[in-house]
């Protein structure tokens, strides 16, 4: 892992959260987008050299979903950046870590996607990420 991506917060509404990460940061966010195989929309903001990304369902079965109607809104994940996600997928494994899918995904900000269970991670959900070239 080379570095925090960013910090994944799950909101209930985007549009108000948009504004108040607008005020927080004195800048809007760079990138929305809708993740439609993860029923989710997304919005980032730059903070410095430090990214958040601010996802809100689309769907009530969602992953997001889910997450806010169990503990509510707040810090969701957290991103790594990786060089090449199948190897560390395949490191991960071989040390113990529960993989959620094995298998990347496409997600939001052209990154390839797979998560860590947050129970093999003290309660937090890891995500790493992989630039699409």
């Amino acid at each position: 892992m080379r570095k925090i991506e960013h910090i994944g917060i799950a909101v209930k509404d985007l549009e108000t959260s948009n504004l108040l990460f607008e005020k927080l940061f004195g800048a809007p966010a760079y990138k929305m987008e809708e993740v439609a195989s993860e029923g989710v929309k997304t919005s980032f903001f730059m903070n410095g050299p430090n990214k958040i990304e601010l996802l809100e369902a689309t769907t009530p079965d969602s992953p997001i979903a889910k997450f806010l109607e169990k503990k509510g809104e707040g810090i969701h994940h957290i991103a790594f950046d990786v060089e090449d996600i199948i190897a560390e997928i395949e490191r991960l494994k071989g040390e113990g870590f529960i993989v959620l899918n094995e298998t990347p995904k496409r997600g939001a900000d052209n990154k390839l996607v797979a998560f860590l269970h947050p129970k093999g991670t003290n309660g937090v959900l890891i995500e790493l990420c992989q630039e699409i070239v």
